[in-house]
């Protein structure tokens, strides 16, 4: 059996933290499943540009082109914050997205049954919420050229820029995707105003002729940041660009009552894959053991799925953190009884009792 590599990158902030019962999880599911995982773990990040000077060593950069999979905590804080623009660890996540070709993010926003009373909308408009945001991640305005500030620093651009190839390759993870749920898909563009977006809705309209059991609709992205919280369960998957994206999905994230609640998948045309939680770094409650680990341990799920194809060890997983939520247990940043609130390594402890 060809043994499968996983790179851990903790990173900052509560990043280590969630990473440890990540790590726990799946060290627990290697060992009893036989998995055949090696493990190894590197620096990201601020701290690594505290101990490298770089934000992405060339070390860890190396680590990352030759694993099947990365598992990555989060990066970024406000020690970090004033460095130039090229240094900042943000600058990090995105070097590895390009670097590996990570062009296809898929962020689930799924409201387990247990958790209704945390979501911000009424529990009827939440109550079996399950949805999947296919989100561009090489391409659009963070990575066009040319990008700066003017001479005088008087004022500052970005390019959006999209190829048909890019919007192509995209939209047919999300096609495949809703063939393989109930085969809706909304298309999110700003159509009436970019040009860029006037391109992506006839690629993505073209594209629908070889996917003809998918039902395709297209909305403008205001209008899909309103339906979101107006009527989520309208949509099953949505797919857009990488800005647009970055903002729907942090709105469909909060849904499910918490942030930490949502892992996400980062995928390249070989399944080679970084998977992290939605969630950022959180230093203000770094160290104190209230971070959620459930997103980042349901990251470990996407991974042995995605890109080892291991069904039937991410299902006990899921199935594990279900059974841990229906007897009440939460974390400190979920509603619920007090007296059932665990810490960041108690949850991770509880998750690993339901696998054994």
């Amino acid at each position: 059996m060809k043994t499968k590599e996983v790179l851990i990158l903790p990173g900052d902030g509560i990043g280590p933290e969630v990473c440890h019962e990540a790590k726990k999880v799946l060290e627990h599911i290697n060992d009893t499943k036989d998995l055949g995982i090696t493990i190894s773990e590197s620096a990201v990040g601020g701290c690594a540009f505290e101990e490298f000077g770089n934000p992405l060593p060339e070390k860890t950069l190396k680590l990352a082109q030759r694993s099947d999979a990365i598992l990555l905590g989060a990066v970024g804080g406000p020690s970090w914050d004033n460095l130039d623009y090229d240094l900042r660890p943000e600058r990090a996540l995105l070097g590895l997205r390009s670097e590996l070709d990570l062009f296809a993010n898929l962020r689930p926003a799924i409201l387990s049954k247990y958790l209704s009373d945390s979501s911000s909308l009424k529990p009827e408009k939440v109550l079996d919420l399950d949805m999947l945001i296919v989100r561009e991640l090489t391409g659009g305005i963070y990575f066009g050229e040319p990008r700066g500030r003017s001479d005088t620093n008087e004022s500052a651009f970005n390019t959006m820029v999209y190829s048909k190839n890019e919007i192509e390759r995209i939209g047919r993870v999300a096609f495949e995707a809703a063939q393989k749920r109930n085969k809706k898909l909304c298309s999110v563009d700003k159509a009436n105003v970019l040009e860029v977006s006037v391109l992506w809705r006839e690629v993505i309209s073209d594209l629908a002729d070889e996917y003809p059991d998918v039902h395709l609709s297209h909305m403008l992205v205001d209008n899909a940041a309103m339906q979101l919280v107006r009527e989520p369960k309208q949509f099953d998957v949505i797919v857009t660009g990488n800005l647009f994206g970055d903002i729907l999905s942090d709105i469909a994230a909060m849904l499910t009552g918490s942030i930490g609640m949502l892992p996400s998948a980062s995928l390249n045309s070989k399944n080679q894959g970084l998977y992290e939680p939605v969630h950022g770094s959180a230093p203000d409650i770094a160290g104190k053991g209230l971070a959620n680990p459930i997103a980042a341990i349901l990251s470990v799920a996407m991974m042995l799925k995605y890109s080892f194809s291991l069904n039937e060890a991410s299902s006990d997983i899921e199935i594990a953190i279900q059974e841990v939520l229906s007897e009440g247990y939460i974390t400190h940043d979920l509603e619920g009884n007090n007296n059932k609130k665990l810490s960041t390594s108690e949850m991770g402890n509880k998750i690993i009792e339901k696998l054994i």
